[in-house]
């Protein structure tokens, strides 16, 4: 999450620490912005369903809406990770692995009881999978049981974790021919340890947990950004030289590597019959796992974006950095506000409040809008979220009490 949220407020409070943190805030917040879009997109478009890449199908303007989300997880991860390593400047070891792990923790149990509600308002309404509570595990999951990881290898130092971290991220797809295939995230046949490297579910008394994230490779993420949290500590202009390069060696990587196709995804693409059909098939990597391609994919220009953003006018960056400042808060608020704008839609297309009470994949047939009413909805919903988010930033801004490390 935000550097704020990782390390105490004072981290990113303002002017006073330069550049790089307001940096990482404003991209942070790009990447929010853009995620509200694909969950907004869930919740109020027409034919929903778990992954619309899955239609071979797809048309274009479908396809990079959903891929333009892609970068979000992996920049929330890998800035998660670059957070506790800048905190790793100020804190003991000892110091720093409480605070991730008790972080963590904290974050899965807001997952848990919070963010699961709020995709599917299963309290408030109806089980749908067996009679039984659905509770997906997503983003704010992986980075919970990432950081837990972190709290345990960061005494390591930042070079162990970066090598360690960077073996997973380019060696995990090797269990790509060898692991069990699962069905899909609704699976329960697999055994419980399928989890680490694909999507299923379990269940638990009352409760029907989705494993969305496999955590392992996250945690990777995670470890390379603690590992060169460091750049963002050098002089200016050998900081913005170092994102420059290694973000055009990633992106050129993923170009080379993709076209030979021979590792890296297990989602091999082939030419199709046009241009927009063959560079759709080649930009659709895996993500559940993150493969090594999609992160390539993705970490590469985002590394760039970080080293020029900076060049953006101010207008545009002042709202993307207050976003960036208050991640959980804007994370969870979008999440309810697109469930219930979900429902009013419904209501007012004539559907019962009630079928509304479940995750999206749920909704009846014949709701939704078109791509274009969703961007509207998407639009209308940072509009509105920013105000509370400006509230929070402000109350990080000017006070310094622990607790606000959580929020």
């Amino acid at each position: 999450m935000a550097v704020e949220t990782i390390g105490g407020n004072a981290a990113a409070a303002g002017a006073g620490r330069g550049y790089r943190l307001t940096s990482i805030d404003m991209v942070r917040g790009l990447v929010m912005v853009i995620m509200a879009l694909d969950h907004v997109r869930d919740y109020v478009m027409v034919a929903p369903g778990l992954d619309p890449m899955a239609d071979p199908n797809i048309g274009g303007g479908l396809f990079f809406t959903r891929w333009i989300t892609h970068f979000c997880a992996p920049v929330f991860v890998f800035l998660a990770g670059t957070s506790a390593g800048l905190m790793a400047t100020r804190r003991t070891p000892g110091a720093l692995a409480a605070f991730l792990l008790s972080r963590g923790l904290w974050l899965i149990a807001i997952e848990l009881a919070i963010v699961s509600t709020a995709w599917t308002f299963a309290p408030f309404g109806i089980a749908q999978v067996n009679g039984l509570t659905i509770v997906p595990l997503q983003v704010i999951w992986a980075i919970g049981a990432s950081m837990v990881v972190l709290a345990g290898a960061q005494v390591l130092g930042p070079r162990v974790c970066l090598v360690v971290g960077i073996a997973i991220l380019a060696g995990h797809n090797l269990l790509d021919p060898v692991w069990p295939v699962t069905a899909g995230a609704f699976d329960t046949a697999p055994p419980l340890w399928v989890a680490l490297h694909a999507q299923m579910s379990a269940t638990a008394g009352p409760f029907f947990f989705v494993f969305v994230y496999p955590v392992p490779v996250w945690a990777g993420v995670m470890l390379v950004g603690y590992g060169t949290a460091g750049v963002f500590q050098a002089p200016a202009a050998r900081r913005d030289a170092w994102l420059l390069a290694g973000g055009a060696a990633a992106t050129a990587a993923f170009v080379a590597l993709r076209a030979l196709d021979v590792y890296g995804d297990p989602n091999h693409w082939q030419t199709q019959s046009g241009g927009l059909r063959t560079i759709i098939d080649f930009l659709n990597t895996t993500k559940y796992p993150p493969s090594l391609m999609f992160l390539l994919m993705t970490l590469g220009p985002a590394a760039m974006f970080c080293a020029i953003g900076d060049r953006l006018p101010a207008a545009a960056r002042a709202p993307l950095v207050v976003f960036g400042r208050a991640p959980l808060a804007f994370y969870v608020a979008h999440l309810y506000l697109a469930h219930a704008m979900a429902a009013l839609l419904g209501l007012l297309q004539g559907f019962a409040p009630r079928q509304f009470l479940t995750l999206f994949v749920f909704f009846p047939e014949g709701y939704g809008v078109g791509l274009g009413g969703a961007y509207l909805a998407w639009a209308l919903a940072v509009v509105a979220l920013y105000p509370l988010c400006r509230w929070v930033a402000a109350v990080k801004d000017r006070r310094r009490d622990w607790w606000l490390s959580y929020l």
